[in-house]
């Protein structure tokens, strides 16, 4: 008798290579790919703005390449349950397989849907198609959680290299396809087209995500030490929204880095490292869900922030009067993206400058990021804010003038994202408020007018955020 179908429901892994619940399915005979659009199952962490912009193209690139393999991708817009036990009636499909989530309302969804499906006596199986290794299998010598980067990653190393799942070369369809909504009912776009800036800085999808990795290791990889913080070059991957929506795994790049010929060079164990704070990030998420929205560190429950809605909306919208600050967060909102030492500078002046809480930049930066990954966006804010894991420490106060200086040193990146400063002298577009007045003339900038003033001082700032601090220790 025919095998019946296997149902994949794929999520965040839209891609056929390197994708062990895929290459499961399809040894066992026909597949339906299937994608179940239901945001409110993420809770409160429901993709943002940015990431469904990415999600709708993603699925259009992910589709054609399913095509290319004599496949489809079916579509819904309905809880996940109701999604697949009408798929599983209409083709009568054996088994449902999927690659595992992190996420804490992930899990627990996951976990339900797949005591339901068994119970109605329907094969389930999952599989890691995300993660290098398995959240909760590295542990510390007291069989607990790491929460020191340094350590975890080490025992990380120690393990079994990631190993390849062979790519099908087709895939094999079921006699007859069940219903399939059109990708626009699912209404991922903007009403608004705010994505003008996104469309011309990104192609989501797997064959471009293999583009970049090439061109990654090809080039800045060899230079990644120090490229990877400047703010004025691209010198990183770029693979983050890749990574995160699945179109290229992190067994796909570490295997692509270790092959270049570079894998004992500095940089390249920089560039794994970022992959291992990554995998951290998901291990601290899986281990502490409740830090998405609370601080590891309990102390930091008592801390006086601020709630200065004012400050708030310069910070989100580029206009603190700091030009590095402003450029960045401009950046962020026409590109969906900043570097990651922009993200630091950013992050470090919104918690110490402004006082403002963690939580609300976590909430912006989810909303605007094309790569809001909910393990690394709540990892990297409490690390810059010191709260969290292997943290920074909270008087490692970032001076935004001196890290302009430092990481864009010839004020390229202020002045492409800030173009009202662009006539300002090198030495002065770190710092407009301090420019001659002669200088501010011969440029036509009329500060206060042309450009804001800044909203805090830098000096008073610090010491405003270390007594703060003072008060919790």
């Amino acid at each position: 008798m025919k095998q019946r179908p296997t149902i994949v429901w794929f999520r965040n892994d839209l891609r056929v290579e390197d994708n062990p619940a895929l290459r499961a399915a399809v040894d066992r005979g026909a597949v339906i790919p299937v994608f179940v659009w239901s945001p409110a199952e993420e809770g409160k962490w429901s993709p943002g703005g940015a990431s469904r912009w990415w999600l709708h193209h993603s699925i259009i690139s992910f589709d054609d390449r399913l095509r290319k393999l004599g496949s489809r991708l079916i579509l819904r817009d309905e809880p996940s349950l109701v999604a697949l036990r009408s798929i599983i009636k209409s083709t009568k499909a054996q088994g449902v397989f999927w690659n595992r989530r992190y996420e804490p309302a992930i899990i627990k969804r996951d976990a339900q849907i797949a005591e339901q499906l068994r119970a109605d006596d329907i094969e389930v199986k999952t599989f890691n198609g995300g993660l290098l290794f398995e959240p909760g299998s590295i542990l510390n010598k007291s069989g607990g959680p790491f929460q020191v980067f340094t350590a975890f990653w080490k025992t990380c190393l120690r393990q079994p290299p990631p190993q390849r799942t062979p790519t099908p070369q087709t895939i094999p369809a079921p006699k007859s396809w069940p219903r399939s909504q059109n990708l626009k009912s699912l209404q991922l776009e903007p009403v608004i087209d705010w994505s003008a800036g996104i469309r011309d800085a990104w192609r989501p999808g797997s064959e471009e995500a293999q583009k970049r990795l090439r061109k990654f290791v090809k080039g800045p990889l060899s230079n990644y030490e120090v490229g990877r913080n400047q703010i004025d070059i691209d010198g990183s991957s770029r693979l983050s929204p890749h990574l995160h929506f699945g179109e290229i795994s992190s067994g796909q790049v570490w295997r692509a880095v270790m092959k270049s010929g570079a894998a004992t060079k500095k940089s390249t164990q920089v560039f794994l490292a970022e992959i291992g704070w990554r995998e951290f990030a998901h291990h601290l998420l899986y281990h502490f869900p409740e830090t998405t929205d609370q601080p590891l560190r309990d102390s930091f429950k008592r801390f006086p922030w601020s709630h200065d809605a004012r400050a708030l909306r310069c910070w989100q919208t580029g206009k603190t009067g700091y030009p590095i600050i402003d450029a960045a967060m401009r950046d962020l909102w026409s590109s969906g993206f900043m570097p990651n030492r922009a993200r630091m500078i950013v992050a470090s002046f919104l918690t110490k400058h402004l006082l403002i809480p963690w939580q609300e930049g976590a909430k912006w930066f989810w909303d605007t990021l094309v790569d809001a990954d909910l393990a690394s966006n709540t990892l990297g804010w409490q690390w810059t804010a010191g709260c969290g894991a292997d943290a920074a420490p909270y008087f490692r106060i970032f001076n935004p003038i001196l890290q302009a200086q430092k990481f864009d040193p010839n004020g390229a990146y202020i002045r492409r994202w800030v173009p009202e400063l662009e006539a300002l002298p090198t030495p002065w577009i770190f710092k407009p408020w301090e420019a001659p007045a002669k200088i501010m003339r011969s440029a036509n900038i009329r500060l206060g007018e042309d450009y804001p003033e800044p909203i805090v001082d830098h000096t008073e700032a610090r010491t405003a955020a270390l007594s703060a601090y003072d008060s919790i220790r």
